[in-house]
């Protein structure tokens, strides 16, 4: 295979896992959040709107991460 294609093949692998990245980082954030509400503190929907904020942040982080590289 020639280098350049494969260059563009792991380019364009690393970039597709983006979204993944920013998906799994809100939906983990929202799940550790609903789960603490409903089992550990029962207090709807305090947590879950914090966690989810963290997810949210988190998968922007990815995301300029990502750009920087």
């Amino acid at each position: 295979m020639d280098k350049e294609k494969l260059r563009h093949i792991k380019e364009f692998a690393y970039y597709s896992s983006i979204g993944l990245q920013l998906a799994l980082s809100i939906f983990i954030g929202l799940g550790i959040g609903v789960y603490l509400d409903r089992y550990v503190f029962h207090t709807t929907p305090w947590l879950t709107l914090i966690f989810l904020g963290f997810g949210i942040a988190a998968g922007y982080r990815n995301i300029g991460l990502a750009i920087k590289k």
